[in-house]
């Protein structure tokens, strides 16, 4: 089969023998027919968590087959949360169903499984969702780092009087901003280009041009997306004495960081990552959200590399690969 994949020795590649996943008890085979390009994945190639194999969390697909006696999820078309568990009885995090914090999970395209960047993937039934009839593919393969937003508020309960600000107008603050939009909380997004800007604000979403923004830590709650030093420096000063700081990007730095400010202004500190799915598919069932504008092409699957390619240029927005 033709797979996105990543390796040490060969660097980024399509490989177009590359096996075709045989599902194990409990799994089920998935026709990926599209995918999505995460600026993760675009890290793992330079040696982020040191993985090798496909790449890809991001798709969607249809079920050809189930390794198991309920064959239900045959022939729907669906999609996956990105981590599944050990399933022991005696591991805390899958008894609630938390796989993303299971010590011995697998994480998709990341961490010791295979990505969807492929005609085909295997997944646990237990971490597949049925995308409802109502939601296209083009919103549909959004639902992963839809249900990373909507973590904040699982995290977090935020009043709707408190005032929210998003830092980053890449994929992650976008889609961040529409969330907490879409639940009807006051949420301004601050970016450097404007062409993201309006994609925001044509959805009802404040924004404001990072050097129109006054630093003045005016926001209860402050939403880091631009995964840089310096982005985390200015939400420091956003951050309202005793507001929470919410770290949705990785910063990863050898540079030093003043995090004096933090203490003077009893700054909470809250970590985001991965969220559920159920609620990212309530959104966009209920319309709520309009991922179109994202897409900056749509390439097939033998330009995978020329995907990649264009995802570096600063205009992108979102790139799909087709399978």
């Amino acid at each position: 089969m033709k797979a996105v994949v990543f390796n040490d020795k060969d660097g980024l590649r399509l490989d177009n023998n590359y096996p075709k996943p045989v599902p194990e008890k409990g799994e089920a085979l998935i026709r990926v027919t599209m995918a999505g390009i995460c600026n993760t994945d675009f890290e793992i190639t330079k040696g982020y968590m040191g993985y090798n194999g496909v790449l890809g969390h991001e798709f969607i697909g249809v079920v050809e087959d189930v390794n198991g006696d309920d064959k239900s999820l045959v022939g729907k078309r669906v999609t996956a949360e990105i981590s599944y568990g050990c399933d022991d009885p005696d591991c805390e995090w899958c008894a609630v169903k938390n796989y993303r914090h299971c010590p011995n999970r697998h994480t998709l395209g990341i961490w010791r499984k295979d990505g969807c960047m492929a005609e085909y993937v295997t997944m646990p039934t237990n971490v597949i969702f049925e995308i409802p009839d109502e939601v296209a593919d083009e919103q549909a393969v959004f639902v992963e780092p839809l249900a990373a937003a909507c973590e904040i508020t699982e995290q977090l309960h935020i009043q709707p009087i408190q005032k929210v600000v998003v830092l980053g107008d890449g994929k992650l603050g976008l889609t961040t901003a529409l969330t907490l939009h879409a639940q009807c909380l006051d949420v301004t997004l601050i970016g450097k280009h404007q062409n993201k800007l309006d994609i925001a604000k044509a959805q009802g979403v404040k924004t404001i041009l990072l050097n129109d923004a006054k630093i003045d830590n005016s926001y209860d709650v402050v939403v880091e997306a631009t995964g840089s030093v310096s982005g985390f420096e200015t939400s420091l000063g956003l951050v309202k004495p005793r507001g929470v700081l919410v770290l949705k990007s990785t910063i990863a730095t050898g540079k030093e960081l003043n995090l004096a400010p933090i203490v003077i202004n009893e700054i909470t500190v809250l970590g985001s990552r991965c969220g559920q799915f159920k609620p990212a598919l309530n959104l966009l069932k209920n319309k709520r959200i309009d991922f179109k504008p994202f897409i900056s092409k749509i390439y097939p699957a033998d330009e995978a590399i020329e995907a990649f390619e264009a995802n570096k240029s600063k205009e992108t927005v979102k790139v799909l690969i087709s399978f």
